[in-house]
């Protein structure tokens, strides 16, 4: 198949690709067309259907893997695909991870690696409290398909378990570099920092928020998440639930981001400037790789500045 990210002005395409969302509308002339996005692992083009009516284009809904034969034009600047024939495909005829963008790196080794790192935290509760997020099947299934986001940064399958490992890595680094901070609890909040993404965004195709999501939002999520977990474990230290509650509140570093609390443990400006870090360098790294340009890329405005590809 020719991905869309290699979709040239003038191609002539003829393959299968995700039908991500369909709209039926007219123009002001009051003839029919419809509006669809399609979408493969690469990303996402434009596209439109003329003339819905005819022979060649038959039933379809948005979320179908869908065989399309057309053209790629430039309009406003901007790549679109006009389509003249439309099929739903039966499964057998596509493999879905040609679809959904995916993480590069193996969601088994990490997940492995992450583990890890849950074993290697000493404090009898905080090790029960994280076995009782990521020893659970149905939890661990969730969490590894999770993406991070729904765009910005990390927004691909496995991208919630690729962030999350790469924070608590920066968290672990920062803990030999600075033996003030109480490893086992900044470890802890870093596993389960955006645990509430599980629940914010639902899982590919759609990617999409939530009505907990829209309403509520991962970081208030995620503090109930573990408030619950912690709740069912006898003993637990309550100053201790607190602390982790606090941590994962904390963990956008201000107000404006949307943290409920700024940081008021050194674990949670740790945590805080990990999670910013690591977020901002995939940022940076996702707009390198998905820009044309050589050298100035231009304003972008979740780095607020001008960047430029070294």
């Amino acid at each position: 198949m020719k991905y869309i990210k290699d979709f040239e002005d003038g191609n002539r395409i003829d393959g299968i690709y995700y039908c991500k969302s369909k709209i039926s509308t007219e123009t002001k002339n009051g003839k029919p067309y419809d509006s669809l996005v399609l979408q493969d692992k690469t990303g996402t083009i434009d596209t439109k259907v003329w003339s819905p009516y005819d022979p060649g284009i038959r039933e379809y809904e948005a979320g179908d893997f869908i065989e399309v034969k057309g053209d790629v034009i430039i309009f406003n600047n901007a790549k679109q695909f006009r389509a003249n024939s439309i099929r739903k495909c039966s499964e057998d005829e596509y493999d879905p991870g040609d679809y959904m963008p995916v993480t590069t790196k193996n969601i088994d080794e990490m997940y492995k690696e992450l583990t890890g790192l849950v074993e290697s935290v000493e404090n009898p509760y905080l090790k029960l409290l994280l076995e009782s997020f990521f020893s659970d099947e149905e939890t661990s299934a969730v969490f590894r398909k999770s993406s991070a986001a729904k765009t910005v940064h990390h927004a691909f399958i496995g991208g919630l378990l690729e962030h999350t490992l790469s924070v608590t890595k920066l968290c672990d680094f920062m803990c030999g570099n600075y033996p003030v901070l109480n490893r086992d609890l900044l470890v802890t909040c870093a596993l389960l920092h955006d645990i509430g993404k599980t629940k914010e965004l639902s899982l590919f195709p759609d990617n999409d928020y939530t009505d907990a999501g829209q309403l509520v939002g991962h970081i208030i999520i995620g503090a109930q998440m573990a408030k619950e977990h912690m709740d069912k474990i006898s003993g637990f230290p309550e100053l201790l639930k607190n602390e982790v509650q606090h941590c994962i509140l904390a963990h956008h570093g201000q107000l404006e981001f949307g943290s409920p609390k700024k940081p008021a443990l050194i674990e949670a400006l740790a945590l805080s400037m990990a999670d910013n870090m690591d977020a901002k360098i995939e940022t940076f790294k996702e707009s390198i790789n998905a820009s044309d340009q050589t050298e100035w890329m231009g304003f972008n405005k979740f780095l607020d500045s001008n960047i430029r590809k070294t």
